[in-house]
């Protein structure tokens, strides 16, 4: 059942609250329309989807994505006002079941009044798969409108079927010019200025890290702090704490991060290997992981271009394990230093997958008997091993012979690029190629 405003005021007067008690700055500024949102022009501007929503008197239920602070719950709030929908929150970490029942029993009851509902569902990947599935019917119906609202990639953490009924929303991080106009809005609504210098403002914007309410709740400590002349960047610095780094080692950022430094070291750029090996680090990342994962660049875009690159990822790995934190991050970094400026080649990984799938493909073909071992005299009779060239005794210690399964065309996996010491290799292979082909056309046998 809905509360009227004497009600909640009478809960406010329970609880030993005043329901005029001051809010938060954040709060205080929270947009009005939709147009006063900062930093996301791309989705509420004329030209954007939800823009164009709003224009043609229509409403999807959405999923809005993006990092914290950047207005998802404004949005959504801004969204049943001008729909004309009654808002209904919950958050998926406070609610349950029960929770879920009883806001749909809301929506079912304002349905049969002539009344539509804007369920707002924050942090809705935290919703199980069988809880995200409840929802469903209701929003197929039109009982609701949903929007959620997520941190995390909707494609990792919410149901295939939910996703096909919802458009999903990308909210971008707030940029320095974006977290600029929210301290001006900040100021004009205190009627005085910051007391920061021009260093010590840019500063500030930079502790926030993207994050609109968090930059409002430190320049609010700032206007509370009140200080009696300009702070300098090393003065701010003593009062207020940066934001923590936005980094999870078990959800998207972490796989965003790794991917990113990987690249970095595929793409010869030493510069942004090391930012973002520094990056995780910062973020509270096991450097054991990093260790493992450099060990796989090495033999997966170094390989033969470069054979040291392995062993010197594979000892770097063994040094941290003896040394551990700090000492031990810097052998990981000079590894790493190492891979991004070392010749390139996949051509080990390209062959690993195609020799892979020919083996899937080809399971239950056996070795041709001249490279079978013949232990036993009935296996010598059976014809195992016959034929066999030693290939320390031919002429330049290569026989030529077919080492594939009798019926199975040869195949070439392994095509060295010719970066760094794979070039002499594969001169190497394209000598054996030829002679390979030489006997062949000779009618030579091979076994």
């Amino acid at each position: 059942m809905e509360k009227s405003g004497a009600e909640m005021t009478d809960l406010f007067s329970a609880s030993g609250l005043d329901a005029d008690a001051p809010q938060p700055l954040a709060d205080r500024l929270r947009p009005k329309r939709l147009t006063d949102v900062i930093g996301q022009d791309h989705l509420v501007g004329s030209d954007g989807p939800i823009g164009r929503m709003l224009s043609q008197s229509r409403l999807a239920s959405m999923i809005l994505w993006g990092p914290p602070g950047v207005g998802k719950t404004t949005i959504a709030q801004l969204l049943a006002r001008d729909a004309g929908l009654e808002f209904d929150a919950i958050s998926a970490i406070f609610s349950g079941v029960k929770d879920l029942k009883a806001a749909f029993e809301r929506a079912e009851a304002r349905r049969s009044t002539g009344k539509g509902t804007l369920l707002f569902v924050d942090e809705i990947h935290r919703f199980n798969r069988a809880q995200q599935d409840g929802f469903l019917p209701f929003v197929e119906r039109g009982v609701v409108t949903l929007v959620g609202a997520t941190t995390e990639n909707p494609s990792f953490q919410l149901n295939g079927a939910l996703l096909s009924r919802c458009q999903v929303m990308v909210l971008r991080r707030l940029d320095d010019a974006a977290l600029e106009k929210l301290l001006i809005r900040a100021e004009t609504e205190m009627k005085r200025k910051l007391a920061l210098t021009t260093d010590a403002r840019s500063a500030l914007v930079g502790m926030a890290d993207g994050d609109g309410r968090y930059l409002l709740n430190l320049a609010e400590e700032v206007f509370a702090f009140a200080p009696d002349h300009l702070l300098d960047a090393q003065g701010l610095a003593k009062m207020l704490q940066k934001r923590a780094p936005a980094y999870d080692r078990d959800r998207e950022e972490h796989y965003n991060l790794i991917s990113a430094l990987h690249k970095a070291v595929r793409g010869s750029d030493p510069d942004a290997a090391l930012y973002w090996f520094c990056r995780m680090l910062e973020g509270g990342e096991d450097p054991m992981f990093l260790a493992r994962r450099i060990v796989r660049m090495a033999s997966e875009d170094i390989g033969l271009a470069d054979p040291t690159g392995l062993m010197i990822a594979g000892e770097a790995a063994r040094t941290y394990e003896r040394l551990g934190s700090p000492e031990g991050e810097l052998a990981l970094a000079h590894a790493l230093v190492h891979l991004a400026t070392a010749p390139k080649s996949n051509a080990v990984y390209t062959a690993y997958k195609a020799a892979r799938q020919a083996a899937r493909e080809t399971g239950s073909l056996a070795p041709p008997s001249h490279i079978l071992n013949a232990p036993t005299n009935m296996m010598k009779q059976l014809g195992y091993g016959d034929g066999y060239q030693y290939d320390h005794d031919a002429e330049g210690g290569f026989s030529g012979q077919n080492y594939f399964p009798d019926g199975m065309p040869r195949a070439a996996f392994y095509q060295p690029k010719g970066a760094g010491r794979e070039g002499p290799i594969r001169e190497r292979l394209d000598n054996w190629n030829k002679k390979r082909a030489a006997l062949i056309k000779n009618n030579k046998p091979e076994s």
